[in-house]
């Protein structure tokens, strides 16, 4: 139909609209102490203003997500790009024909931070192919042709997110797996998936601990992203894999020389500015420090099973690399072997009222809620946080749609 290419084909002439032009800025000692622990530093944002006080050269990526890129948009700076090119579209049915301009918009936003930064983008899916795998491979195809050599495709943790992405490693593309809180969502992901990335959402698990009133914010994140960079490791010297593991989320600029050592560190652009004034003297790797996680008095540790959070069993494991040799055809097949073998709290099958609480508690679950499922082995924090973190990026993405409804209808 006439629909296909349609953004691919606009993209050069809306590119030329914005003269942007390359930054340079000088070296910053703090992020350059950070990158010589073996730590790649990126930005986590796609604002231009933010981006252009902070880009130095040892930043090499930036990231955008469905939140981060909706921020852009909601500033208006699309608006007219958008009312421009809705002819263009008429032909279209009205859910795909935003699907296709939300993803214009992903592609333009990240092809100006290309021009005028360089380095690596990372270009989120849009929320609603989270869970259809031939989507996620066509419109990450897309992405990777507009932009081979920069544009990083980002796929969420749901069954059909690990299958469409093992897809994109297969045709060489790279991506950049999102939304994950463990090590053991780390270990299969990388195995089953295969990126070229990887993460922890660092601050959230601390912020899980903190807002429940379970303990401290600090520690239980950074001791999850260390202990997982020792299973990457570990993956790539065993089983070839080359998937690298990005510490997301971060909250503060102290917990920069604590995450030094990590394969990568996407850092918010607060951060970095608190960092560049803050911060000072040599940074080591932190890979073999112990951190300590301080529990409320009464908090049972083995009732909310916060160990699984940094530990994989060697039930999962097995599971894991058993999946990895024999690959599920579909995520029907991917969630029903998982339960099979007794590990049912990875991809949960949940009641309609529980999709309700989990969209409206927001980014950090109400552990209360949860309680006597995770004890029964039903869900996990981990879990939690995952759909949490994608029903966020599911509002947020609607709030983008909404703005382009209003803008074409």
């Amino acid at each position: 139909m006439s629909q296909v290419n349609i953004p691919e084909q606009l993209l050069p002439e809306l590119l030329d609209r914005f003269k942007d032009e390359k930054v340079i800025n000088p070296s910053q000692p703090c992020l350059k102490e950070c990158k010589k622990t073996g730590s790649e530093i990126w930005l986590d944002t796609g604002d231009m203003e933010a981006v252009d006080q902070l880009i130095s050269p040892e930043v090499s990526a930036l990231t955008t997500n469905n939140t981060l890129l909706n921020k852009e948009v909601q500033k208006g700076i699309y608006d007219g790009i958008i009312k421009d090119i809705a002819p263009r579209f008429k032909e279209i049915p009205s859910e795909k024909r935003i699907i296709e301009i939300a993803f214009l918009l992903n592609a333009l936003h990240g092809l100006r931070l290309v021009k005028r930064y360089g380095g690596k983008v990372s270009v989120e899916l849009h929320t609603d192919l989270s869970h259809d795998v031939e989507g996620i491979v066509h419109y990450g195809k897309r992405f990777h042709d507009i932009e081979p050599n920069h544009f990083i495709v980002k796929v969420p943790l749901t069954p059909s997110g690990v299958l469409g992405a093992r897809k994109l490693h297969e045709l060489n593309i790279p991506v950049n797996f999102t939304l994950l809180f463990s090590a053991r969502q780390n270990m299969m992901v990388a195995l089953l998936a295969k990126p070229a990335y990887t993460n922890v959402f660092l601050g959230r698990i601390g912020a899980y601990l903190k807002q429940n009133r379970l303990g401290e914010a600090e520690g239980p994140g950074e001791k999850t992203i260390h202990n997982t960079q020792q299973l990457i490791k570990t993956l790539r010297e065993e089983e070839g894999i080359t998937t690298k593991l990005i510490a997301a989320s971060i909250r503060d600029y102290s917990q920069l020389p604590l995450l030094c050592g990590i394969d990568v560190m996407t850092i918010p652009p607060q951060v970095v500015s608190d960092a560049l004034r803050k911060i000072k003297g040599p940074c080591q790797p932190m890979s073999d420090h112990d951190f300590h996680v301080v529990y409320k008095p009464g908090v049972a540790t083995s009732e909310i099973k916060i160990n699984k959070l940094w530990e994989v069993s060697d039930l999962e494991k097995k599971v894991f690399r058993d999946l990895a040799r024999q690959l599920p055809e579909n995520a029907w097949e991917l969630e029903d072997r998982l339960r099979e073998a007794g590990i049912p709290d990875i991809f949960p099958h949940l009641t309609p009222a529980e999709s309700l609480f989990i969209d409206s508690d927001g980014k950090i679950p109400k552990h209360e809620r949860w309680a006597n499922a995770i004890l029964k082995g039903e869900i996990a924090i981990d879990t939690l946080l995952n759909l949490a973190g994608l029903a966020a990026f599911t509002n947020d993405q609607k709030a983008l749609d909404d703005r382009i409804a209003n803008l074409i209808f």
